[in-house]
């Protein structure tokens, strides 16, 4: 699986495409909007660049998974938001424009995010033999995250028309690609698949409850507005598990570290479901506080 064609060349412009079609949602504006609500940017981009990683580092060391499966999950750890948790804070009345000026943002930084924690974990859990995020792998994962975010902006630029009709058959194929390729990974570790599922399932779902419950309570804990609580909520909670993916697939080129952001993809969105109901019911039960103020 690792040799075929698919990864090697299909996933990677797979990705392209997804990326792509991101920066046709995106304006210069949502990145200058970080000046109007910086408090909420940098509470929200602190728990996802910083605070995050320390929680799945403690989990996989707690946890003393394999070391291929705990570099996977920093790996996950590292990887933004998407234009899912979008959605999902739309459902949920988060403020949206909220998320997208953190999913543009992160999505810059984590080009220099991803490799940086990936190579510490490879690192740390001693997987160099097998593992090696080198420089031009670290370019390679430069190129596909931010260059078709670039032209998708400049496409939307000169043509708004086809960013608009472009925009729900790039969403529907995100959402192909990433079951396919969650699928994939599953089935290429079909022989250890049941003892990594036993050892990385509640690693990914203690990880992702404490991702959601981390961005709503930081946020509210820093005087945010309930909208942008909810926000930074799925923001934190939901990955593009796709770049996860690609990187794990076509860049390392291993299997085993696909595995925790396949089971993430899954875990997200029920997860994601029910704690936006959680906060949802919970909020039209108690009446406004002094902390619902747009910040």
């Amino acid at each position: 699986m690792n040799d075929s064609a698919l990864l090697s060349v299909g996933l990677p412009i797979a990705l392209a495409i997804i990326m792509f079609g991101l920066g046709l949602s995106l304006t210069p504006g949502d990145f200058l909007r970080v000046v109007r609500t910086p408090r909420a940017v940098f509470v929200a981009l602190t728990l996802q660049i910083l605070v995050l990683p320390l929680i799945a580092f403690g989990l996989v060391v707690v946890a003393d998974v394999d070391p291929l499966i705990a570099v996977g999950v920093m790996l996950l750890a590292a990887s933004p938001g998407g234009t899912t948790a979008n959605l999902f804070s739309h459902l949920f009345r988060g403020d949206v424009a909220l998320n997208v000026t953190l999913t543009a943002v992160n999505s810059v930084l984590a080009a220099v995010s991803i490799p940086l924690i990936t190579n510490a974990a490879i690192g740390y859990f001693d997987a160099g033999d097998t593992l090696g995020l080198q420089f031009g792998k670290v370019v390679q994962v430069i190129a596909i995250v931010l260059v078709p975010v670039g032209v998708g902006m400049v496409v939307r630029r000169r043509s708004e028309t086809f960013a608009a009709r472009a925009d729900r058959p790039v969403r529907i194929f995100s959402i192909l690609v990433l079951v396919m390729v969650s699928v994939g990974a599953i089935l290429g570790e079909r022989e250890n698949i049941a003892d990594y599922l036993q050892e990385i399932g509640v690693v990914v779902t203690l990880f992702c409850c404490a991702s959601l419950t981390l961005g709503y309570l930081g946020a509210r804990a820093f005087r945010l507005s309930q909208p942008q609580a909810v926000a930074t909520s799925m923001e934190v909670g939901i990955h593009n598990t796709t770049v996860a993916l690609t990187i794990a697939l076509s860049v390392l080129d291993n299997t085993a570290v696909a595995i925790p952001a396949a089971v993430y993809s899954i875990v997200m969105y029920v997860l994601a479901t029910l704690f936006g109901i959680l906060i949802t019911r919970s909020r039209l039960v108690r009446p406004a506080t002094p902390h619902d103020v747009t910040t």
